[in-house]
């Protein structure tokens, strides 16, 4: 199984466009040790060759040209895509935008769950305005049940399990602060080759006993890192809200990521989905060294992960 991470930022990216944080701007300047993040979105395969997009970032188009795998290989026909099917695990701005810019390579298959199908057919209309272009998003669905396991075009040889996750809504869905199952959920990858199994949550607010469960099943996990702490956005005077209460479980804490992460025999632990305020991605930071002292990875944009 061969794992592309196009982009390993949470919303906005890093450095954000109007962020004037000691990150962004450090990262402008040079004057920090960090790399620029696209927003959060892998791409998974069984062969190398045909490609199972993630999420659709606004960044899609930037993630897919500086991504050769992805890149159309059929010298026979005027245009082409290696990206055989989408899934997307919710319905937030940053995992579904990217849909509009791939409007030129419809129809293509897009596996979602109920709720997040009704959210971008009526909140956010994408399937609707994107039927125009070729008959648009071939919506394929899936359960929120982890025994409905599916295998999307294209990934032969891999099995998906959806892995219901607590996390919230967009805030111009009708569920958002009402979690319901089916507004995010993390997969549960496996390769029926090798038995190695994925498991990639990009937004979770707290571990469930299913979802402590696949931990413990996965070689490697790819799990939220959007805050540093709980109160980041708070600290900071970006906003008003708590981390857990959008939806994000803080990196650090009793009750974080780390801790949750170490108490399971995970080959390789990553973080993704990193907001620009988190002191993670500064690599001279305290922060970042907990992360190395505690053998977590921080995903980087072009990030290659084979099993």
């Amino acid at each position: 199984m061969h794992i592309r991470v196009l982009g390993a930022g949470a919303g906005g990216g890093f450095p954000q466009w109007n962020c004037h944080c000691r990150n962004c701007k450090g990262v402008r300047s040079g004057s920090i040790e960090a790399k620029a993040r696209t927003q959060s979105s892998i791409a998974v395969s069984a062969n190398g060759k045909d490609w199972v997009l993630i999420n659709a970032s606004p960044d899609i188009r930037q993630q897919i040209n500086q991504t050769p795998a992805l890149w159309p290989q059929c010298e026979t026909q005027q245009r082409g895509t290696a990206i055989r099917s989408i899934i997307l695990t919710d319905s937030q701005i940053d995992h579904t935008t990217g849909l509009l810019t791939l409007r030129e390579g419809l129809p293509l298959p897009v596996y979602c769950t109920d709720v997040v199908y009704e959210d971008l057919t009526e909140a956010f209309p994408l399937f609707p305005m994107l039927k125009h272009w070729n008959g648009g998003l071939q919506r394929r669905p899936i359960d929120t049940d982890e025994k409905a396991a599916f295998t999307p075009e294209g990934a032969e040889g891999l099995i998906f399990k959806p892995i219901v996750l607590a996390s919230n809504a967009p805030p111009y869905s009708a569920y958002r602060d009402n979690i319901v199952p089916g507004n995010n959920i993390g997969l549960h990858i496996e390769d029926t080759h090798t038995g190695e199994i994925v498991f990639y949550a990009p937004g979770c607010v707290q571990a469930s006993p299913l979802v402590e469960r696949t931990l413990a099943q996965a070689q490697c996990v790819l799990f939220d890192g959007t805050l540093w702490l709980d109160d980041e956005m708070i600290t900071n005077g970006f906003s008003q809200r708590l981390g857990t209460q959008m939806g994000h479980m803080p990196v650090n804490g009793e009750d974080g990521a780390v801790a949750l992460l170490n108490r399971f025999a995970i080959k390789r632990k990553i973080l993704i989905h990193i907001n620009n305020t988190n002191p993670v991605l500064d690599e001279s930071s305290d922060a970042h060294q907990y992360l190395l002292d505690n053998d977590i990875e921080l995903a980087y944009d072009g990030m290659h992960i084979e099993l």
